[in-house]
């Protein structure tokens, strides 16, 4: 399949610049083909490092001529609430507030929670249930979820004095 071909590819571009594949994407719009390209680092992407990592897979893709017709390349940060799809990424985003969508009993339940633990069966999250001090702790198999994201709170002064 192409896109497995460009991920390859893209794989390869992101470790010469320094930087993770988080995830990859191509979506048909209005205006036509869009490959999105999003990279990490522990450190945070810079708008350089996109701009390297852009330059390189554009060339490279231009070369190969994987895609047919004309497309628009986007490279950047998944962003600070951010998709999570695969297991290394449930895995970066442990010790983070996450919001999951799963499948339980023939219908979708959405929970809010910290990321506590990640297995090759699932994800364990620590919720806190209102107006209470009790903590409880789900564990969701990756198979019943059907979308999930990180959660940014802002934390503003009052917040964090107390």
């Amino acid at each position: 399949m192409v896109l497995d071909r460009i991920k390859e590819l893209a794989e390869r571009v992101t470790q010469e610049a320094g930087v993770d594949l988080y995830d990859i994407e191509m979506k048909n719009t209005n205006k036509g083909k869009v490959l999105r390209v999003f990279i990490t680092r522990k450190e945070g992407v810079t708008l350089s490092d996109c701009s390297r990592v852009s330059r390189q897979l554009s060339n490279d893709l231009d070369v190969i001529d994987l895609i047919a017709n004309q497309y628009f390349l986007e490279v950047s940060s998944p962003g600070l609430e951010r998709a999570l799809k695969r297991e290394s990424q449930y895995r970066q985003a442990l010790g983070e507030q996450v919001k999951v969508t799963y499948r339980q009993d023939d219908k979708n339940v959405t929970v809010k929670g910290l990321l506590n633990d990640v297995t090759a069966e699932g994800i364990t999250l620590e919720l806190k249930r209102a107006r209470q001090e009790e903590v409880e702790s789900l564990l969701i198999p990756f198979k019943s979820i059907k979308k999930a994201r990180t959660v940014f709170e802002f934390k503003g002064k009052q917040q964090q004095q107390r």
